[in-house]
């Protein structure tokens, strides 16, 4: 019985410690925009034309950047982080 109201306390402790780590990480102010020239975190999926090859870019310089190059044509934008 005493083993069972241990175990009940500690799993309690645990589930409390952790809402309240998780609602204390709502409240942080998320860090300010990198300076022009760092690597930008995007979601963008571009499409070959010619072949169709895709190709998904996570990181750029800034936050539109310009379409990779494949069969020697500009590739088409096929879904971006805006959509």
């Amino acid at each position: 019985m005493i083993f069972r109201l241990a175990i009940a306390l500690l799993i309690a402790v645990v589930v409390y410690r952790t809402g309240i780590w998780a609602l204390r990480t709502f409240g942080q102010v998320p860090p300010p925009p990198p300076p022009p020239g760092e690597m930008r975190s995007i979601k963008v999926k571009y499409r070959c034309g010619l072949c169709g090859v895709e190709a998904r870019m996570t990181l750029a310089p800034t936050e539109s950047p310009e379409p990779p190059r494949h069969c020697m044509e500009d590739m088409d934008l096929v879904k971006s982080s805006e959509d």
